[in-house]
């Protein structure tokens, strides 16, 4: 019979329930994948993951659009992870969002995003699918 009241603890009986995934392993997650579209301007995701990381994309797309930068500045860097889109110039994925993506769908409203299905992937047969800024 196993031990009784020992959860999550090394023992005799091992680890016997361990949460897999939670919400902060899901909202890093995101957050990864946000920073990574933005400064390679496509993605492989799967299936699963592409409508939040679509609607994060464009709400800090959109947020380049407003009168006060200083303010929508501090909101997508409170969310993108500090990362270089380019070392030698040392272009963090915050300024290629504000200097590059910004000016680029000033005129547009909304639909900066693009999705391609493409083969299941070979471990696990889970969808993937390609998102792409559009040109």
């Amino acid at each position: 019979m196993p031990a009784q009241g020992r959860r999550n603890v090394h023992g005799k009986t091992g680890v016997r329930f361990k949460a897999a995934y939670t919400k902060s392993k899901r909202e890093n997650m995101l957050r990864n994948v946000v920073s990574e579209l933005i400064i390679h301007e496509h993605v492989t995701v799967t299936s699963g993951v592409v409508k939040e990381v679509i609607s994060e994309t464009e709400r800090l797309v959109t947020l380049t659009k407003k009168e006060d930068k200083l303010s929508a500045k501090r909101l997508a860097a409170s969310y993108l992870r500090k990362i270089y889109a380019d070392k030698d110039k040392k272009v963090s994925a915050l300024d290629y969002l504000f200097d590059v993506l910004g000016p680029r769908y000033a005129d547009r409203n909304g639909g900066y995003l693009t999705t391609y299905k493409v083969e299941n992937r070979r471990g696990d047969n889970a969808q993937k699918v390609i998102i792409a800024f559009v040109k």
